[in-house]
């Protein structure tokens, strides 16, 4: 299969500099089949039939501005890229590629689908640093069953595995990390994990923060970014928003409930 994976950034100033966390540029359910008389072979049944594929089960999951209370969601624009997928990625650490996929909007392991949105208004998780607007890059892909827990315990060994930082390339871009630390979050789906990275651009710190959520079949892979900052050399610490990462999570429990 075929799939495009966008790094994008939604608003040009502080998307640029989005695209400098580049730092030098930022499962459906099958019905049983009967013999057709007419024929003597199978017929698919009706359940079967109207059974979503894993990009449309995706595109009914995925956040929306209707869900996210406030917050602007947005298809990713293509202006941006930091890498359209994972091959093009080196990591100086291999155990650290999964978070350099989390970073850059690329699906974890071999998804069967995947989907991204970004989520951009005034922070509802302000911190001493970040006030103002921020982006949450919400990430949903859908995997062949088992798949999904093999692609999450990879970036949480990731996470214990890097905690002294790490090195993205892709296409003349470079992302370096200074460091990774595991952040508490609230229990989601199956099984949830957070993180924080610290990166330096241009003498100045920024922290960032990124979540994981496996629900059943499909992972749910959170970051955020204060993109104006990184721009303007301001320090940032830009948190995800609490309500998209719940509407999200709440979303996919939802369908899991309904499969």
């Amino acid at each position: 299969m075929n799939r495009v994976y966008r790094v994008n950034r939604p608003a040009s100033a502080a998307l640029a500099a989005l695209s400098l966390l580049s730092l030098t540029a930022l499962t459906a359910c099958g019905g049983d089949s009967e013999p057709d008389p007419a024929t003597d072979k199978p017929k698919t049944s009706a359940s079967a039939a109207e059974a979503p594929s894993p990009a449309e089960h995706l595109a009914a999951t995925i956040v929306t501005k209707t869900d996210a209370d406030g917050f602007q969601v947005d298809e990713p624009s293509d202006e941006f890229v930091f890498a359209k997928s994972p091959d093009e990625v080196t990591v100086d650490k291999p155990a650290c590629a999964p978070l350099a996929f989390a970073m850059n909007q690329l699906p974890l392991g071999t998804p069967e689908a995947d989907l991204t949105r970004v989520a951009s208004g005034p922070t509802d998780a302000p911190t001493r640093l970040t006030k103002g607007i921020t982006y949450t890059y919400v990430t949903l892909a859908s995997y062949a069953p088992g798949k999904a827990q093999s692609a999450f315990a990879d970036v949480r060994k990731a996470v214990d595995a890097c905690a002294d930082g790490f090195t993205a390339k892709a296409n003349g871009n470079e992302s370096p990390y200074d460091s990774v630390t595991a952040e508490k979050v609230t229990p989601a789906g199956d099984e949830s994990l957070g993180y924080t990275s610290t990166m330096t651009f241009r003498g100045v710190q920024h922290v960032l923060h990124g979540e994981v959520v496996r629900s059943g079949d499909v992972l749910a892979v959170y970051f955020s970014a204060d993109g104006m900052a990184i721009a303007n050399g301001r320090p940032s610490d830009a948190r995800l928003s609490p309500t998209v990462v719940k509407a999200q999570n709440g979303k996919l429990e939802a369908a899991g409930s309904e499969s």
